[in-house]
């Protein structure tokens, strides 16, 4: 994974929440708004799986240290998986 297709997952999923917006203020039908939103939830995920292996990648290549001691909140504790998915599921 390359921080060019990172990128580009990300302005994907940016794009297509514009997209919902724009259209939820034209208007649009909710049917058309709620296939626009699943399509807004996938292109997310697709963005967090490229982040995840993006980040595995870039661990490999710094010696492979730990998430848990590579990551942390602005306290100084590692950040568990499940404050990681509530963050990105908010993103």
């Amino acid at each position: 994974m390359t921080l060019q297709e990172l990128e580009c997952a990300e302005k994907n999923m940016q794009q297509q929440w514009h997209d919902l917006v724009m259209a939820e203020q034209r208007g649009e039908a909710l049917d058309v708004l709620e296939q626009m939103y699943d399509t807004y939830i996938l292109l997310a995920e697709e963005y967090n799986r490229c982040s995840e292996a993006f980040e595995c990648e870039q661990d490999g290549k710094r010696g492979g240290r730990s998430a848990g001691k590579r990551r942390s909140n602005k306290r100084g504790h590692g950040s568990s998986d499940k404050e990681k998915d509530r963050v990105r599921l908010a993103s």
